[in-house]
């Protein structure tokens, strides 16, 4: 009998939910949360990105997005750099860069335990099947 819709829709969220605990746990060692990190990465990404970009990139409201950008900065992860007009707009430092690369290796790690078993042509055919599923056109 083949998956009810609910059914895979739980098992994407379990697959989530465990890769979201498992990558807070094992970033802690680099002194990263996912969320700064996934920050790091998209402005890595993006260097212009604004926080209003950033908050929607990263699930975030624009205020929480505000408030972490304070602490990162604080951190010296990020520094505040003057934009168009009034914007501002944020920058990764040597050090947010050395924490976003280290991190990404800690979520090669977490996603290599889940996906490693698949095939090239199985992990293709499931970031399609997600890709469709998320609405978006597969490149």
């Amino acid at each position: 009998m083949p998956a009810s819709l609910q059914e895979v829709g739980l098992a994407v969220k379990r697959l989530q939910w465990r890769h979201h605990r498992t990558a807070n746990a094992r970033l802690a060692a680099v002194g990263l949360s996912l969320v700064q990190w996934d920050v790091l990465r998209h402005l890595h990404e993006r260097p212009e990105a604004s926080l209003h970009e950033l908050a929607q990139l990263t699930f975030q409201t624009d205020q929480s997005m505000g408030a972490l950008a304070g602490r990162m900065v604080d951190r010296e992860l990020l520094e505040r750099v003057a934009g168009a007009g009034r914007a501002v707009r944020h920058r990764i430092t040597e050090r947010g860069d050395e924490a976003r690369r280290a991190g990404s290796d800690v979520l090669d790690g977490v996603l290599q335990e889940s996906f490693g078993g698949l095939t090239p042509a199985q992990l293709e055919q499931l970031h399609t099947l997600l890709t469709l599923a998320n609405g978006a056109e597969v490149p």
